[in-house]
């Protein structure tokens, strides 16, 4: 098997190639069926997410022009696009990037566990086209079991390493049954629906939503099925809460001592967990006086960003190293592939060549031809057969003195070197 991977990601290319090159589930059917049709392709998956696109394919003696090619014109982009943004990597350097890939040491977010279920589900879509033979049914179970090692036998993904998912973790140790904790999201952009996802990933159903545009708080509490208040109910609202994260575009803060102060003693003095991830601050710095509120913001959340950063980077070290003996392990493994082939291949040829000079002297006995002539002519033509490819091999490995040749045929053929004969 050859084994050839090409790809764009986002070190490569900017999102607008990006996006040109991606595949939709719709389209991922009929592109494996048009790489069927390209000379020698035997296996191919294609990998697409919004940060990469990449297509690998077992096919012998192919050019990564040829693939880069396909790609450009499958999309209808200028092939010099693709060439420019494109990285390709060759057997053992594209078993090892495949691996790396679905163990997340590719990834935008070091260690990120989504791209697995993406390398996971096109394989399978690769399957379903027929497109997956032993070679790559080999290669990319073996891949999922090393993501699997490096996500159990390290700490690569162990640490919040964006400050949504940090808010959310934190908030998790400070309130050991997190699902059963009201929390409200102040704001409705991009980094409040990233922490409203990890809230429902975490459990969390008690969800409100306060924002100056009601209808886009609306938008955001259909997919959460949450409640939605304006930012004017929320003096009234606040004491119903235990948590509060907020990142909003407003130039003065929105949640100030006096509000907080006012919640707090309805609440009888349970705590607020606040954090405040606008730039500039939705809630007061005074909030951090009051004895029960306890508020992170944006920096607090960087720092621990940051230390969780290197933590996964010592983790992807320890992930590197299991991911080269996982490599090992499936080269090693091809290669005993190929040798069985081999000795299948030899086999087949030697009973093809007995079977033809078998007939031959059948139909011989049968034209009345001496039994002994057809023997004798039987076993000279078989011996020759048998002994032309070992002969020729050891002649060329004398005539240029590859001593590490010869002595592997002697001891394959079962030979005893004549030393008086290398003595004269």
């Amino acid at each position: 098997m050859t084994l050839l991977a090409l790809g764009i990601n986002h070190t490569t290319a900017p999102v607008e190639l990006r996006e040109k090159v991606a595949f939709t589930p719709d389209s991922i059917v009929a592109a494996l069926a048009s790489l069927k049709t390209l000379p020698n392709v035997q296996e191919a998956v294609i990998v697409s997410t919004c940060n990469r696109t990449e297509v690998y394919v077992d096919a012998t003696q192919m050019a990564s022009e040829t693939l880069s090619e396909w790609l450009a014109s499958f999309h209808t982009l200028p092939h010099q696009a693709v060439i420019s943004h494109s990285y390709c990597y060759r057997d053992r350097h594209a078993v090892n990037h495949v691996m790396r890939v679905a163990s997340g040491l590719d990834s935008l977010i070091l260690g990120e566990p989504q791209i697995l279920g993406q390398v996971k589900q096109a394989y399978t879509d690769a399957k379903h086209s027929g497109m997956v033979g032993s070679g790559f049914e080999k290669l990319f179970q073996q891949t999922f079991a090393v993501a699997k090692k490096v996500r159990t036998d390290t700490e690569i993904g162990a640490n919040a390493v964006s400050v949504a998912f940090a808010a959310v973790q934190l908030a998790k140790h400070i309130f050991s049954a997190l699902p059963e904790r009201a929390v409200l999201l102040v704001g409705a952009g991009e980094t409040i629906e990233l922490v409203a996802q990890h809230l429902k990933e975490q459990g969390v159903s008690q969800i409100a939503v306060a924002n100056r545009t009601v209808a886009r708080a609306q938008n955001l509490a259909d997919k959460l099925t949450a409640k939605v208040l304006t930012l004017s109910q929320l003096p009234a609202q606040l004491k119903e809460y235990d948590i509060v994260i907020s990142s909003t575009a407003s130039q003065l803060p929105l949640i100030g001592k006096g509000m907080v102060e006012g919640a707090l003693k309805q609440r009888r003095n349970k705590p607020i967990f606040l954090v405040d991830l606008a730039v500039p601050r939705d809630i007061e710095a005074q909030v951090n006086e009051l004895g029960d509120a306890y508020l992170y913001t944006v920096d607090d959340l960087q720092h621990i960003v940051e230390k969780n950063m290197a933590s996964r980077e010592m983790a992807a070290q320890e992930a590197e190293k299991i991911i080269a003996q996982y490599v090992e392990n499936y080269l090693s493994w091809q290669q005993a592939q190929q040798s069985i082939d081999l000795v299948k291949q030899y086999r087949q040829r030697s009973l093809a060549q007995r079977d033809q000079l078998v007939l031959r002297a059948v139909n011989q006995l049968q034209e009345g031809k001496p039994a002994d002539d057809v023997m004798q002519e039987l076993a000279y033509k078989l011996t020759n057969a048998l002994m032309h490819g070992p002969t020729r091999v050891l002649r060329e490995a004398a005539a240029e003195n590859n001593t590490n040749v010869t002595q592997w045929l002697e001891q394959a053929l079962e030979l005893t070197p004549d030393t008086n004969q290398r003595e004269k």
